[in-house]
């Protein structure tokens, strides 16, 4: 587990498979070490940036609401959700939720998952014990491979056929 140890560390991953369109989501929350709780679910019509944030906001309220008032990191391995996290978001919120300029190509001050990003804000907002941090995926990191096949359970957890 990266960092100390003791305390509480949730691990938040996403899946997206572009052919079907269907992703998944899971954390799964550590104390001390040993898991104490885990999380996942499916989502259709789905893309992987997205799959990342809603497990990552599922994390947040899951410590908002069971264990508020003690350190716990988020772990992710998204580099969008986290330097979205700790520094784009509040750039973002500063400018009404749009970037600060235009994309010359792009013409747009849109900011993708817009919706996701003000809820994922709202829960890091209320906890300033609460932190996110960036883990390597795929590198044997016991809470983040258990997210990971988590989070494929999730996206396999969806109606086969269901993508409209």
């Amino acid at each position: 587990m990266p960092g100390s140890q003791q305390g509480l560390h949730v691990f938040a991953d996403g899946c997206f498979e572009p052919n079907s369109g269907q992703g998944g989501w899971a954390f799964a929350a550590y104390r001390n070490m040993v898991e104490t709780t885990a999380d996942f679910g499916g989502v259709q019509n789905a893309a992987n940036n997205m799959m990342e944030l809603i497990a990552l906001l599922k994390a947040a309220i899951w410590i908002n609401s069971h264990s508020r008032g003690e350190p716990a990191i988020i772990w992710s391995d998204s580099v969008y959700a986290v330097k979205g996290c700790n520094d784009w978001r509040h750039i973002w919120k500063n400018n009404g939720w749009k970037k600060i300029s235009a994309n010359a190509k792009a013409r747009s001050r849109t900011i993708a998952n817009a919706e996701l990003w003000k809820a994922v804000d709202l829960q890091l907002s209320q906890n300033q014990l609460m932190s996110i941090a960036w883990c390597k995926g795929h590198s044997g990191i016991d809470g983040n491979e258990r997210a990971d096949e988590l989070a494929e359970h999730g996206r396999l957890s969806m109606p086969k056929g269901a993508h409209v």
